[in-house]
């Protein structure tokens, strides 16, 4: 089981963009296959699908574009408030949601747009892991371009 209080990390960005267009980039299916994944891998429309409600299930499978691999992902929502407040599991679909590593997204709207703190607990990672955190940290790279266009 992951420890969720000890482990983890923090990533903090401001995007020229209203809490409401950074929920939207966040909960809307269309939006995530755009941006949720790392540079270098896509995420297919098809394999977006999402219950947002707490209780409720997601589930996207990023795709390397170099190699084809395929890494499907899926978590629980624990916490749904609108524009302000995202919080999810994250691990392997059909994981138990008890161990999985926790995600917490919360917006802070700021003079220059709006200060998304991206919170997660239960894995390890740090800058160069070319994991989890690097992994993190270019998708939400991918966000602002995403925002960016929008």
């Amino acid at each position: 089981m992951s420890d969720t209080t000890t482990t983890g990390f923090t990533l903090v960005r401001t995007f020229p963009a209203t809490p409401e267009q950074i929920w939207s980039a966040w909960t809307n299916p269309d939006e995530i296959a755009q941006w949720f994944h790392p540079e270098g891998l896509s995420t297919p429309r098809d394999s977006v699908h999402m219950d947002l409600r707490v209780g409720g299930r997601y589930t996207y499978t990023m795709v390397n574009e170099a190699d084809g691999d395929e890494y499907p992902t899926g978590g629980v929502y624990r916490e749904v408030s609108p524009f302000e407040r995202l919080v999810f599991t994250w691990d392997d679909p059909g994981s138990d949601p008890q161990g999985s590593p926790l995600i917490t997204v919360t917006l802070t709207p700021t003079a220059d747009g709006t200060e998304l703190t991206f919170e997660l607990r239960g894995a390890e990672g740090a800058r160069g892991d070319d994991g989890i955190y690097d992994g993190w940290d270019s998708a939400l790279n991918v966000l602002e371009g995403h925002l960016s266009k929008g």
